[in-house]
């Protein structure tokens, strides 16, 4: 009879962390293996976006860093990959990763 009660009281904490998990954690995860995949398959000639919102075409890509064009007198940064926000599949669309 004891073991009943117990189930009964633990089963709403059960629960609500499955739903805790399938609301908030699997999402995140996706979300994080999304915006990997993104920095890992950067190449030369993609237009990317910084998280300080700086838009640039990448002109050469390092292990860990990339350097981007921003404007049209040539000026080029140094920006670490997890800087990297979101790209731009065509000229006015920008997929974001956040």
């Amino acid at each position: 009879m004891q073991n009943s009660t117990m189930l009964v009281q633990f089963l709403p904490l059960v629960l609500m962390f499955v739903i805790f998990y399938f609301f908030l954690i699997r999402p995140q995860k996706k979300k994080e293996n999304e915006i990997k995949d993104m920095r890992e398959n950067l190449k030369v000639g993609d237009k990317v976006m910084t998280i300080g919102g700086i838009i640039g075409k990448i002109v050469l890509i390092k292990e860990d860093y990339v350097v981007i064009e921003s404007s049209s007198n040539n000026s080029k940064l140094d920006i670490m990959k997890w800087g990297i926000s979101g790209t731009f599949k065509d000229k006015t669309e920008l997929k974001e990763e956040n």
